[in-house]
């Protein structure tokens, strides 16, 4: 989110747990936090001061450090931080889904969240699919985002999602993959069908390979290589395998799609062929500091859209 780079940027403090610092959360290390003093808990001594500067080395189990840390502290209330943030949040909302007259895949994912009321599991792919997934389902209750962070590996999401659903048998389980992703696994609808797991699977189609496309797009062009795929026909797979599917290319189509798969007992895939060149924002340049983000274009609210969540900090 815009307003999270914002404030990691103007922050006096971050206490950092567990965390590597890698290039996808620091960008430009030398333009990371340049006011923050910077307080890293790690149970690995190498990794602190591995790639930032740290000004207070904690090297233990979190979970005593915390306790020991808590001990210590005195509440206090931010109310000018607090205020700031909630300006940020309201002056670049990152979650606003413009109007459109194509199929936004922004907007298939915050359906999929209004029609389960925030109480399916969402498993992802790697990509485009995956940063959409974050932004617009709001996850209302813990542990109901499974991702593969970090160097992303393509063509997690499908065999993670049964491995959810085996796990969680009593949860509504959604996968949000992209096309070029799913296909990596895409054999796994064998498996899906053999063992009967009810899996719903949601296709962000956009044709692409979409990061990589984004990128050839934003910084090298237009100049696509690689990164157009051209098929297949996603229904009718899913049918070959025994599993029923949908396909989607319209707004109005798309929550009776979902409440379909739902009452379906079993697996259910919809391929939701959405807006081909469509970028995911915000996103920080190559070579760019956190602060330097690239907001979306337009962001004209849809008149159906849900508030913007609230702060709960």
């Amino acid at each position: 989110m815009a307003y999270a780079n914002m404030a990691v940027s103007a922050t006096d403090v971050i206490i950092a747990i567990g965390m590597r610092f890698d290039d996808r959360a620091t960008a430009k290390v030398s333009g990371f936090a340049p006011n923050a003093h910077i307080i890293h808990i790690d149970i690995d001594p190498t990794e602190i001061g591995k790639n930032v500067r740290v000004d207070v080395p904690i090297v233990g189990d979190v979970k005593i450090v915390l306790e020991e840390l808590n001990k210590l502290i005195t509440p206090i209330q931010h109310i000018d931080w607090i205020g700031q943030l909630d300006d940020w949040r309201k002056e670049h909302p990152s979650t606003v889904i413009r109007d459109s007259e194509g199929l936004l895949p922004q907007f298939v994912v915050r359906k999929i969240y209004e029609v389960t009321k925030g109480e399916a599991t969402i498993v992802t792919g790697v990509g485009q699919n995956q940063m959409w997934a974050a932004q617009h389902y709001w996850y209302d209750k813990p542990n109901s985002l499974i991702s593969s962070g970090g160097l992303g590996t393509m063509g997690f999401g499908l065999p993670a999602a049964m491995g959810v659903k085996v796990g969680c048998p009593d949860s509504t389980v959604w996968l949000i993959d992209g096309d070029g992703s799913l296909q990596m696994t895409i054999q796994e609808l064998a498996t899906i069908v053999q063992d009967n797991i009810a899996v719903k699977i949601a296709i962000i189609h956009n044709s692409y390979l979409g990061m990589v496309r984004q990128w050839q797009e934003l910084f090298y062009g237009k100049r696509y290589v690689a990164t157009p795929l051209s098929g297949p026909d996603y229904v009718k797979i899913a049918e070959a395998y025994g599993i029923p599917g949908l396909r989607v290319k319209h707004k109005e189509e798309v929550v009776p799609a979902i409440e379909q798969a739902m009452a379906e007992p079993g697996p259910f895939l919809i391929d939701f062929v959405v807006e081909p060149e469509e970028n995911v924002y915000p996103m920080v340049p190559p070579g760019a500091a956190l602060s330097e983000v690239i907001e979306e274009p337009e962001a004209k609210v849809l008149s159906d859209s849900a508030k913007l969540p609230t702060s709960n900090i």
